[in-house]
């Protein structure tokens, strides 16, 4: 059996194996959280779509099932601007849609996440229940923000899509920096998502960080087994977070129909798309993305006010019998996914990784 190579950042979380459990909010669960952490590498919650009491709960849950290392994701984004004419507007493009769902559209628009930036009540509870790691995603959070998780002994990540994006990051004092490659699912962490996207890759940008950073550095996008990790591993990475090879897991709460397209040619077309939710995101290719495909970004409504109006119509689609409209994310590693345990899932990156590096 090879020895999977450790650094001091593993050391210092608790982590036997070099693999992160994306946050995933909506998909990853605390018992998914728990099984990774369970196994050697690092789970993780994400709470951008909670309020403190709820993230509370969600860490409590993780704590029932495992002792190990548990990272609490939060949303650092630029709180939306309201703008009823332009929601308005929205609401009136996405009438085909509800009217395919023979649904009616919400008359109104609502910011329905609060952005740590200014949720001081998620800052208190993170500071009290001193989870292992706290991650950041979006942006740059407060300097006195940083300052009262590194007092109460948290390590804190940060994603970053190119090399000014880590520098800021790294110049704030966080410990370790996610490089997000354009392949990976989910939301973009861009700090500004109306400046153009440098699009690097994975190994490009991991490989870029590493040489330009003082701090380790994470890779992640389109990673979905051993092979992938031991590939970043030897580009310089500390380790490698995956997410889409785990939104198939029994933990996951990923649903029937998202599912269904994560195992259908679908995993071979995933498309970056911001009609969802109002910030870029990689997503399987569905109902929502083939009608947002001539949309234009700036008649798009600011995250995540336009999130409210994409859980309606995700909503009055599943009502209706149609799946098509939900936050499918997931990664260019799609057609990898494998429906296993997280447990085993675990169990087989680490074999895997030992084979790779061995």
């Amino acid at each position: 059996m090879a020895t999977l190579p450790s650094s001091p950042l593993l050391d210092r979380i608790g982590m036997r194996l070099p693999i992160i459990q994306a946050p995933m909010a909506g998909v990853s669960s605390p018992a998914m959280a728990a099984a990774v952490s369970n196994n050697g590498g690092l789970g993780s919650l994400g709470v951008g779509a909670m309020n403190a009491a709820q993230a509370r709960e969600a860490i409590h849950q993780f704590r029932t099932l495992s002792q190990g290392p548990l990272n609490v994701n939060v949303f650092v984004h630029r709180p939306a601007q309201a703008n009823t004419q332009k929601e308005a507007a929205w609401l009136k493009r996405l009438r085909s849609e509800f009217d395919r769902t023979k649904a009616q559209p919400p008359e109104n628009l609502r910011e329905i996440y609060t952005s740590f930036l200014v949720d001081d009540e998620m800052l208190a509870m993170l500071v009290e229940e001193k989870p292992k790691v706290v991650s950041f995603h979006f942006g740059l959070p407060r300097p006195d923000q940083i300052a009262a998780l590194h007092q109460a002994g948290i390590v804190l990540l940060a994603s970053a899509t190119n090399a000014q994006e880590a520098k800021a990051l790294e110049a704030a004092g966080v410990d370790a920096m996610v490089a997000q490659g354009y392949e990976a699912g989910g939301h973009r962490g861009v700090f500004d998502p109306d400046v153009d996207d440098s699009r690097m890759g994975t190994f490009a940008l991991t490989r870029v960080l590493v040489r330009t950073l003082g701090i380790p550095v994470i890779a992640a996008g389109g990673i979905m087994d051993g092979a992938g990790i031991a590939a970043v591993l030897k580009l310089g990475a500390v380790a490698a977070q995956l997410g889409t090879a785990f939104v198939a897991t029994d933990e996951s709460l990923a649903d029937k129909g998202f599912r269904a397209l994560l195992f259908s040619d679908a995993a071979h077309h995933t498309v970056m798309t911001r009609v969802i939710s109002g910030r870029p995101a990689r997503s399987l290719a569905n109902d929502f993305t083939r009608w947002g495909a001539d949309v234009p970004d700036d008649v798009v409504p600011d995250y995540p006010v336009t999130y409210d109006a994409g859980k309606a119509l995700n909503a009055a689609g599943k009502a209706a019998g149609l799946s098509g409209y939900g936050a499918q994310w997931a990664g260019q590693g799609a057609p990898l996914a494998r429906a296993l345990s997280t447990g085993a899932l675990m169990k087989a990156l680490e074999s895997e990784v030992e084979q790779a590096l061995g």
